[in-house]
């Protein structure tokens, strides 16, 4: 797993006061092989996805994660 993966788990699993293996699958959202795949190519992107009530964006130059509350 991507470490940007796993910083989106912990940080989303912090703010709901929870484990990250009790979160909503992220395979319901994204496939996490292609997010994987994007993150580790040579170019620089940024990566948007709703999760769990929450905004992530991944930004790789240089590797950021922001979780960002949605609009309820």
């Amino acid at each position: 797993m991507h470490p940007a993966i796993s910083t989106v788990l912990t940080r989303v699993a912090a703010r709901e006061g929870r484990g990250p293996t009790t979160l909503p699958p992220l395979y319901e959202v994204v496939d996490p092989g292609a997010l994987t795949a994007v993150l580790e190519s040579n170019t620089d992107v940024t990566v948007r996805f709703a999760y769990a009530g929450y905004l992530i964006m991944i930004d790789t130059d240089p590797l950021e994660v922001a979780v960002i509350d949605e609009e309820r």
